[in-house]
């Protein structure tokens, strides 16, 4: 009788334990889909650009960490993409300084053509993540969120 006892606690303690699954919420499970899906696509109809970014871990960088949109004005952003964009590509022009994994395409971004909030917003998170993830740093400003 006693044996019995003894299996039975702990058939209750071990289906106990298992059962002790966390929920996530929804927002958790569209994170996790984000890390999956490592391509991003921008682009401004009107004015035919695009910029596509394929790196592991930005669309959940850009959901969980990045300022929302709004936060910044798209003058400041134009701003700080011309700048960063220079110095992208200054670095893309000099492999033997600067590792050419990182550094492979020059971006045709110019001052002066409206691409938009949504194309100015993507890729100057994009720089962010690239500086914060690479250990990298793009101009005379501080990579931060």
């Amino acid at each position: 009788m006693k044996k019995i006892i003894y299996i039975l606690l702990l058939s209750i303690f071990i289906f106990n334990c298992n059962s002790t699954k966390s929920t996530s919420s929804k927002n958790d499970e569209r994170l996790e889909s984000l890390k999956k899906n490592d391509t991003v696509k921008i682009a401004n109809e009107e004015i035919e650009y695009e910029i596509i970014i394929i790196e592991p871990g930005f669309n959940f960088w850009l959901a969980s960490r990045a300022r929302p949109k709004g936060f910044y004005t798209q003058s400041f952003l134009e701003n700080r993409n011309f700048i960063l964009v220079n110095e992208w590509n200054q670095r893309v022009l000099q492999p033997q300084r600067f590792d050419t994994n990182l550094y492979e395409l020059q971006i045709n971004y110019q001052q002066g053509i409206d691409y938009g909030y949504e194309v100015n917003y993507m890729l100057y998170n994009y720089f962010i993540y690239f500086q914060l993830t690479y250990k990298q740093r793009l101009g005379p400003f501080l990579p931060r969120i």
